[in-house]
């Protein structure tokens, strides 16, 4: 553009108020670039199983409802199974409503299942053999000042004791570690207590089973196998769904919450915000410039000219914040993702995304440049010179 000068020196005309205008730009598009990859995340997560070595078959109705024990059997005979566990979530606090614990009962074998969780086999035996025992995160116990051989009240948030009471005591008889800090560091926050303890002590438990998780022999094979799995309890009034671990939490927290909902109501939100932010530094921009725009007109700009240049000044300075905001959202997912141990899966903004940004960018800055834009465009240069506009 051979007019580019010009409009860059417009855009710059005010740097502070630019500079600022661009922060908000860019703070509205890194929110865009990190919202949209939460709702690619969740939207990734239901995709084909192959290639997960484990899968998790919970109830097809929702998350709360149990299964029967006597699918475990059953699910073992599957053809590409090589193992089966169970566990149930158990919900507790500690000391306050507020000190949440990540607690859940397993089946004996449960740790088998998960390599990635280190605890010794003396911690193993313990667990084992006492009633009560449990195994508890290291992190969960540095939070908390819990060391080997304590004796842990817990109050259950759903489950009591065949009393009515909630409060439920638990012996700490081993620590568990992450084998990996970076991609499974929220196993330091678990608290693992013994299923046949809690089966025993709670009356609305009775043989149920929370979940069942699978190891398959093949992860090219997942896909079948989880329908195998499924296929048992097809037309039952217990059927099951079967899919990724990532893919159930992704199930469980759609249950709970409309993610693209939320997406879509903070992003509006931030993007109306946006909208009058923007548009009215465009309109202060070209306020202050009116006599300027007269002098382009009386040297040979045509209207057209000047509505094309503000145009075009909205839409730069648009896209110069959502670019870099969009980058900044590409760096900082992984990170985060990479930071929280696994907890988090946030990808790098894909073409997708880009494509959706860009466009957004462009789309704003056409209406934020259309008012101020049309106003240049019919300025009377007579007036617009004598002070009148």
């Amino acid at each position: 553009m051979k007019y580019l000068h010009l409009i860059w020196a417009a855009l710059f005309r005010r740097k502070l108020r630019t500079v600022l205008t661009l922060v908000s730009i860019i703070t509205a598009f890194l929110l865009f670039g990190l919202l949209d990859a939460v709702r690619t995340s969740f939207d990734q997560a239901g995709q084909s199983a192959n290639g997960a070595s484990r899968l998790q078959t919970g109830s097809r109705l929702s998350f709360i409802q149990t299964l029967p024990m006597a699918l475990t059997q059953r699910i073992q005979s599957v053809d590409g199974v090589k193992l089966v566990t169970f566990a149930n979530w158990f919900g507790g606090a500690y000391q306050d409503p507020h000190n949440q614990v990540f607690s859940f009962a397993v089946a004996p074998n449960y740790l088998d299942m998960y390599p990635e969780m280190v605890v010794t086999d003396q911690a193993r035996q313990a667990f084992a053999t006492t009633r009560i025992g449990a195994l508890v995160g290291e992190g969960l116990a540095k939070r908390f000042n819990w060391k080997v051989g304590d004796k842990i009240p817990l109050q259950s948030t759903i489950f009591p004791d065949r009393s009515g009471s909630k409060n439920w005591q638990f012996e700490i008889v081993g620590l568990i570690h992450a084998a990996d800090k970076k991609s499974g560091g929220w196993y330091d926050q678990m608290f693992l207590l013994n299923w046949k303890y809690f089966d025993d002590t709670t009356p609305y438990n009775q043989g149920q089973v929370g979940w069942y998780v699978t190891r398959v022999a093949d992860a090219n094979q997942a896909d079948r196998v989880a329908k195998a799995i499924d296929a048992i309890s097809a037309n039952s009034d217990h059927e099951t769904r079967t899919q990724t671990e990532q893919a159930a939490m992704a199930s469980w927290m759609k249950q709970v919450a409309d993610i693209g909902l939320i997406v879509s109501s903070i992003m509006g939100a931030v993007f109306f915000t946006l909208l009058l932010l923007s548009g009215n530094t465009m309109m202060q921009a070209v306020r202050e410039r009116t006599s300027e725009i007269a002098v382009l007109k009386t040297i040979g700009f045509s209207g057209h000219s000047v509505l094309a240049m503000v145009l075009a000044e909205s839409v730069l300075l648009l896209v110069i914040g959502g670019v870099i905001g969009l980058g900044l959202a590409s760096v900082i997912g992984p990170a985060v993702s990479a930071g929280s141990g696994g907890t988090l899966n946030l990808p790098a903004a894909g073409l997708n995304s880009w494509a959706t940004g860009v466009g957004l960018m462009v789309l704003f800055g056409v209406i934020v440049g259309a008012l101020p834009a049309l106003n240049a465009m019919r300025l009377n240069i007579t007036d617009a010179l004598a002070g009148r506009a």
